[in-house]
């Protein structure tokens, strides 16, 4: 993409200036409010600060934005539409969607999404190869051998709770994982950026393989769907908090398929772990994992998503929400320190 290859309506050139509405440096808190953000005032008052480089910028930019409606824009290249439609998705307010369109560049391109979704295929290549089984890997007898997979009896090795997400169970694990997140995970990673994107989705990995040592405490963990149900739950609640700004196509039929996505992959998850081991003393992996990505999703990735170019340093419910994901840290690392002996658990024996 790169930069736009032609100034759009939406950058009009200085001998048509006459011709633009300019906005008022206080345009921007004049918008007219969403319905829901009547019953939103204790959020938007402890969320509403912008980064003195953003406010300046929409105030220079201001005067360069058209005062229709971006999606009445005409004439754009492939491109431009591209960058128009995922500001459309991703993002509630106007005054952001233009700015982020007039301002994306492609640079850097959403590379941290992209690039866990070629390792993880192309780790799972290479165990399809090494095991010669391709779906349902995990009932494979070498499959849990794999120094990536979190296994309860190896708990002590503190990578296994992120690098799990290299390991799925089958073609169809990974299948719906990949989907959902360059589906969702690309476009918000291309208005956000990687630094927040892979916020919200390692948290949500870790997350994952943390609720299963807590709740599920014999059974192992792999596949990525704690970090895709992170990003996928925090933009199915940012659109539901924002229904009004957001002005997307077809966004109900849009959440219906991707929560269909997400109950097919869980009732797979749950289907999976009930089903009888191919190998007694080790239960398949635990489900768990989906539930503790979405935790992650509907706190911190709602207000990393909603606060589009705010520093999440002045934003109070940012620090309400990591207090809690630090506790509930801080308490799975004693559990699984202290309880496993206490409550004198069979687990299964290491791979």
């Amino acid at each position: 993409m790169g930069e736009h290859p032609s100034p759009g309506p939406a950058v009009a050139a200085c001998a048509e200036a006459e011709r633009i509405e300019e906005l008022e440096p206080e345009a921007n808190e004049r918008l007219p409010a969403a319905p829901e953000d009547q019953w939103k005032v204790l959020f938007d008052q402890m969320g509403n600060k912008r980064s003195n480089s953003f406010r300046q910028a929409i105030l220079q930019g201001n005067r360069r934005l058209s005062s229709k409606a971006l999606l009445d824009e005409k004439g754009l290249s492939l491109s431009q539409r591209l960058i128009r439609h995922v500001a459309y998705e991703t993002l509630p307010r106007e005054i952001d969607r233009k700015w982020y369109y007039d301002s994306y560049t492609c640079c850097p391109p959403p590379w941290f999404m992209i690039t866990v979704t070629l390792l993880e295929v192309a780790f799972f290549i290479y165990n399809g190869v090494s095991l010669n089984q391709f779906v349902l890997q995990v009932t494979h007898p070498r499959y849990l051998k794999n120094s990536l997979v979190y296994h309860p009896r190896l708990r002590a090795q503190a990578w296994r709770y992120l690098t799990y997400i290299f390991m799925h169970a089958g073609v169809e694990h990974l299948a719906l994982n990949v989907v959902l997140q360059l589906l969702v995970g690309v476009p918000l990673e291309m208005v956000h950026g990687a630094t927040r994107i892979g916020l919200v989705y390692v948290a949500g990995v870790v997350a994952g393989s943390l609720a299963v040592s807590v709740a599920d405490m014999t059974a192992p963990v792999v596949g990525s769907s704690g970090g895709v149900y992170a990003l996928v739950s925090a933009h199915l609640a940012n659109i539901v908090m924002n229904w009004s700004g957001m002005k997307c196509q077809f966004k109900l039929l849009r959440m219906a398929v991707a929560l269909v996505c997400m109950s097919l992959e869980f009732g797979r998850a749950v289907w999976l772990r009930f089903h009888p081991s191919a190998y007694p003393p080790c239960p398949h992996p635990s489900f768990v994992a989906h539930l503790g990505g979405v935790a992650v999703g509907i706190t911190l990735g709602v207000v990393v998503l909603r606060n589009y170019e705010q520093r999440l340093q002045d934003q109070s419910l940012w620090w309400i929400f990591v207090a809690m994901y630090t506790v509930f840290v801080l308490f799975a690392v004693f559990w699984n320190i202290f309880a496993y002996s206490l409550l004198d658990l069979k687990l299964p024996p290491p791979p």
